[in-house]
């Protein structure tokens, strides 16, 4: 067996072995059923002292449950944006109803737009919630809390030309304003101020929370994608699923687990989705108490954003501005807030352990999908910056092949005069490589960039929202999502329609891309004759058509990657190879191969 095709067995080898497990060991489940019914739950406070530094709200440490009363039911402020529609709840001020006008749930143009956000009491209650932690002095009734009923002192529809401010005076005479204003596309500042009118001075910690009634339901539980908390630190960046949250330690509040990271001068904290986040964004410099919670009674997730207690004396006004982004993950937008002043927001984008290769991947093929206009057209050209990048190595490579396939004659004579002496082999072959300046080896340099390289570039198609929905041409309307076309119509030309994606009947009936792969793997391994060794006959002959169905449920951008790197990688070798003197027979090698399998029948 020459070295070109052990190369071309250790890549698929790898390739083969890299995808199985993958593909068995972690598969994409299905969502869990929406655990979000209704609780008469509770949202603990951050006014603890274990949880938030601050002193306790009340005996018991916890604040009113936020869905006492049904937040949907309550009197509400509109909002209205280029980019968002939704109302924000006069119960205690919450803003927790929320959706993107520029994003459906599904392909089709008249499916509903993106909802991220759910009021207390609906099934997936998600929301945003303000208020002041009491300290000495204080009782729990003198700060305004879950269940407060604000009035809107100024505004009445909420958009970026008109905030709005909402207004509560406290029993004890202290007189809380929440003032409420939104940018262009998904961040929202918030300014909370205290005016004591009193005689005492009394002192209160202002903290913002973003609570989660339960797991997603449309949670992808993908191990490529992380869920759940997300959060910067002072420049350490946090990810925290939503399992293992109920390990947390157990603090004061009953069946309330937390995890408490004091963060010195800039960060932010939330959830995030697969294309959607909410996060608390305290002012750059301002030291805060970040908290992920999870309260098992009522089965909520929690993050919380605690600021230092502020002393208010008599007669004066206290207040303090934080910032909520709720939104979608993109790309340019996270990264212009990160440039206003958000340290490390862009890692809010789940890049993964090659983030020094996804980042600039992504950049790259943004860039090209703003200049193209055409997603697909945008990934065959990245494919073909990537090969250019990677030729010097991969000629090098090819170069080598021809050499020793050159040496061919030179190595049987070595083999036929040391019989079965392995060592002496293995010696003289060496001795043959170094005199002719051949390097074995060279082959497999490009194969082993390639592999970071395609698991890096599925990561950007699997997780970038700008893949999500990204056209190509004909029925390729979405590029994160498998292949639509199948066998089982004849791609559309029956007027069934196709296996439900995920199924059995889907991973047999493949698309045409899949196909496509096959035929351009089956048409590279035709540069060369067919190794001699039956062995290996089976598993080049195989190997295309198995990869064709592994790959048939991965996204069809990927798959288009691929295709387009063997159809480059087909082109360079064959050119190569003319230039050394040698002549790839591709059809006579084909008809070979037809002619065994006719013998091989007889």
């Amino acid at each position: 067996m020459d070295d070109q095709n052990k190369n071309l067995i250790i890549a698929t080898v790898l390739s083969s072995l890299v995808i199985l497990v993958w593909m068995v060991f972690f598969p994409p489940t299905p969502p869990a059923e929406d655990p979000n019914a209704p609780v008469a739950g509770e949202t603990a406070a951050p006014g603890t002292a274990d949880v938030a530094g601050v002193p306790s709200a009340a005996p018991g440490g916890a604040t009113p449950a936020p869905d006492a009363v049904d937040a949907a039911e309550a009197p509400r402020v509109p909002l209205d944006t280029p980019r968002l529609e939704g109302t924000i709840s006069l119960t205690g001020g919450r803003i927790d109803d929320l959706r993107l006008k520029d994003y459906t749930e599904e392909v089709e143009p008249d499916s509903p737009i993106v909802q991220i956000l759910e009021p207390a009491g609906q099934q997936g209650a998600y929301y945003a919630l303000y208020g002041w932690a009491p300290g000495a002095g204080l009782d729990l009734e003198d700060v305004p809390g879950a269940n407060t009923e604000w009035t809107i002192e100024t505004g009445e529809t909420l958009t970026t030309e008109s905030p709005v401010i909402l207004r509560w005076d406290s029993p004890s005479g202290l007189i809380f304003r929440r003032a409420i204003s939104v940018d262009q596309d998904y961040l929202f500042t918030i300014t909370q101020s205290v005016e004591n009118p009193g005689d005492s001075a009394v002192s209160l910690a202002p903290y913002g929370i973003i609570a989660r009634h339960g797991e997603p339901a449309n949670r992808k539980n993908f191990f490529i994608l992380h869920e759940g908390v997300v959060a910067m630190a002072d420049g350490t960046l946090a990810e925290i699923d939503y399992a293992d949250m109920p390990d947390f330690d157990v603090n004061q509040n009953e069946g309330a687990r937390a995890e408490v990271t004091q963060v010195a001068e800039n960060g932010w904290i939330g959830f995030t989705d697969h294309y959607w986040m909410t996060s608390l964004i305290p002012a750059p410099g301002t030291a805060f108490k970040q908290v992920a919670k999870y309260n098992e009674r009522s089965d909520i997730y929690q993050t919380e954003a605690v600021l230092p207690t502020m002393q208010v004396e008599a007669g004066a006004q206290q207040a303090v501005t934080t910032q909520l982004f709720a939104g979608a993950k993109e790309w340019e937008t996270i990264r212009e807030y990160e440039k206003s002043g958000i340290e490390g927001f862009l890692d809010s984008i789940d890049w993964g352990w090659f983030f020094f290769l996804t980042k600039p991947i992504f950049a790259v093929l943004h860039w090209l999908n703003a200049a193209i206009g055409n997603m697909g057209v945008a990934i065959i050209v990245l494919t073909l910056l990537i090969k250019a990048i990677l030729f010097p190595l991969a000629y090098k490579s090819y170069v080598s092949m021809a050499k020793m396939k050159e040496l061919q004659p030179e190595m049987e004579k070595i083999k036929e005069r040391v019989g079965d002496n392995r060592e002496m082999l293995q010696k003289e072959m060496m001795a043959l490589y170094k005199k002719e300046k051949v390097n074995p080896a060279a082959g497999c340099l490009p194969i082993l960039l390639q592999i970071p390289i395609f698991f890096s570039l599925y990561k950007v198609i699997f997780v970038t929202l700008e893949l999500r929905h990204a056209d190509f041409f004909g029925p390729f309307n979405d590029l994160s999502a498998p292949d639509p076309t199948s066998l089982w119509n004849l791609f559309g030309a029956f007027p069934w329609a196709a296996p439900e994606a995920g199924s059995i009947l889907a991973l047999v009936f493949i698309g045409i891309l899949p196909i496509l792969l096959g035929i351009s793997m089956w048409l590279q391994q035709k540069l060369n004759p067919a190794p001699a060794d039956p062995t290996q006959q089976m598993i080049f002959a195989w190997m295309p058509w198995v990869f064709m169905f592994m790959l048939g449920g991965f996204a069809s951008g990927l798959v288009v990657y691929w295709i387009a790197n063997n159809t480059i990688t087909f082109t360079q070798q064959y050119i190569i190879m003319r230039s050394h003197g040698a002549k790839p027979d591709v059809f006579g090698n084909i008809k070979k191969g037809f002619k065994r399998k006719k013998a091989d029948q007889k």
